[in-house]
């Protein structure tokens, strides 16, 4: 997928303007975090206390920042109804994605393939994972965070971000992988598996060609299945072709713990591949490290989400 530069150790944070909501401070930052030193539009949500300890944080990945903290489509709120639980929040979107706080219907801006005009060297859901580690430094480094209690989620495409930031990163203290698909499925998703999106080998996945420059406003559409003749590309070709699965991205996170809140997506018939990551935190004396629950459709839940609150409060406030 091609290596990482070297993370950046005091990101630069810039502060755009701060507003209360309900016990809650909501302030919007503009943070160095990726590939390129590039500045990426953020929100952080930190809750009222008069204690001086330290809490648990969460960064929140996304197609945009605003969705995250309850300005976006529904149920995806996880940074705001994380921080109504005591958390600090940072919920960031692609770092082409900039903040609008006046529209809540937010349409998906062009695919982040890394710096614009720039060739690439490294697979986008990678440069989208090196950016999720610098914002872990941004939290890790607030006086008000426990660096040792920083957890991440997304869903769907911050799903496929959340997984590979974790693994990739081991900083992060655990993780929750909403319905990214957490292996590769090559199978008809019109047909096999309906609204399965687990297409790693798109462009702006795994498939980009390295080398080439970055044109996100000619990404391109969605591409055809491999079986109806579209050739895989790219890291997502080398690794397809060299027997390769998520499982071997998945067991980077042992013993660290994990979620799979499943979906269409991921549905129950990807238990076995969690089978891999049971094997390697046993190997390593762990046991209940790696959960998965199940909803009927894409989307998430009221039932799933606060499925998903209780494991950031077992992983982050019960575990210290």
């Amino acid at each position: 997928m091609g290596p990482w530069p070297p993370l950046i150790e005091h990101p630069r944070v810039g502060l755009v303007n701060t507003i209360r909501r309900d016990n809650i401070t909501q302030s919007q930052l503009r943070m160095e975090i990726a590939l390129g030193r590039e500045m990426v539009d953020g929100l952080l949500l930190v809750p009222e206390s008069s204690s001086a300890e330290k809490r648990p944080a969460v960064v929140v990945v996304y197609y945009d920042a605003e969705t995250g903290v309850g300005l976006g489509a529904p149920m995806r709120d996880y940074a705001w109804q994380l921080a109504r639980r005591g958390f600090v929040t940072l919920s960031i979107g692609k770092p082409n994605a900039q903040i609008d706080l006046t529209t809540t219907n937010k349409p998906r801006t062009d695919p982040y393939l890394g710096p614009a005009d720039k060739a690439v060297h490294l697979q986008p859901l990678s440069a989208l994972a090196y950016a999720a580690a610098n914002a872990h430094t941004v939290l890790a480094q607030m006086p008000n965070v426990d660096p040792d209690r920083i957890g991440i989620i997304g869903h769907s495409f911050g799903g496929k971000w959340a997984m590979f930031a974790s693994c990739l990163y081991d900083k992060f203290a655990c993780a929750v992988w909403s319905d990214p698909g957490i292996v590769f499925d090559e199978r008809d998703r019109r047909k096999q598996n309906p609204s399965g999106s687990v297409n790693y080998w798109d462009v702006w996945y795994l498939g980009f060609e390295p080398g080439a420059v970055a044109d996100p406003k000619n990404a391109g559409p969605f591409r055809k299945l491999p079986s109806e003749g579209e050739p895989r590309t790219g890291a997502y070709k080398a690794l397809v072709e060299g027997g390769h699965d998520l499982v071997e991205l998945h067991a980077l996170m042992a013993p660290r713990p994990f979620l799979v809140s499943g979906g269409s997506a991921d549905l129950l018939e990807r238990w076995p591949a969690l089978n891999h990551s049971i094997a390697v935190n046993k190997l390593l004396g762990y046991e209940n490290r790696v959960a998965m629950t199940s909803r009927d459709g894409h989307n998430p839940t009221e039932a799933s989400n606060e499925q998903v609150y209780r494991f950031f409060e077992w992983c982050l406030k019960d575990s210290k």
